[in-house]
């Protein structure tokens, strides 16, 4: 048990604005403690409390923290690596231990979230919640219109079917072109496996979105807290 603070003080902690906005949500019958209309002068437990604001649920613990990184090359997403590799333990930021939701190859790049709140990072990975994971692949050669409709209508790999939810050509320079893949699970190497069995092998592949989270312009090895409505957007993409 955590100690009872003011609702409108959790409230404005997590994102909703000032405490005098925190407020008239609650005069206004917008908020929610454990299934009942909340008033003026409530607390709540920030750990254990459940609320709710207009009908999405809000994460009030101030011990869960969420977190992008850019991961860079020829780093394993493991918090150690028996082989001694470079491992992500070196960009983690300080306060709760968080971990990587999901894996990026080591020779892949881009966007990885981090957090401690585990309930997210099972429904974000889940396949029956359908969240995107975007890339951007630069390939050898130039695909066509027959490579891209095979990728979205799916093809048989070794460890089963596999399609991208949408596929297109993103620019080309000399022989190398970049390829946008959305895919809606994120099995070992898969886009990477999805190209090559269309005849477009990847060179570099960076993960640029994870459902309506983005990478953005954050530098390779840069790590950045989420901001409040980035993690109610990750909680509605995981119908949470």
């Amino acid at each position: 048990m955590g100690e009872p603070e003011r609702l409108q003080k959790s409230l404005a902690r997590a994102g909703f604005g000032s405490r005098r906005s925190c407020e008239q949500l609650i005069v206004d019958g917008k908020v929610t403690i454990d299934g009942r209309v909340a008033t003026l002068g409530d607390k709540v437990d920030p750990s254990t409390s459940k609320v709710q604001v207009e009908g999405h649920g809000v994460n009030l613990d101030p011990n869960l923290k969420y977190y992008v990184m850019n991961k860079p090359i020829d780093v394993v997403t493991t918090m150690s690596d028996p082989q001694g590799r470079a491992d992500i333990t070196a960009y983690l930021p300080d306060g709760p231990r968080v971990f990587p939701v999901g894996r990026l190859d080591r020779d892949s790049e881009g966007l990885l979230l981090l957090t401690n709140d585990g309930e997210l990072a099972n429904r974000l990975l889940h396949p029956r919640h359908g969240v995107e994971k975007e890339y951007l692949a630069e390939v050898d050669g130039r695909p066509n219109q027959k490579q891209i409709s095979a990728l979205e209508r799916g093809l048989q790999l070794e460890d089963g079917p596999a399609r991208a939810l949408s596929a297109r050509a993103a620019g080309s320079a000399g022989s190398r072109s970049a390829v946008r893949v959305i895919m809606g699970e994120g099995r070992k190497r898969e886009v990477r496996r999805l190209l090559a069995a269309v005849g477009l092998p990847v060179t570099r592949l960076v993960r640029v979105r994870m459902g309506p989270l983005k990478l953005g312009r954050l530098e390779p090895g840069k790590v950045r807290e989420l901001t409040a409505e980035e993690v109610r957007g990750l909680y509605e993409a995981a119908g949470m």
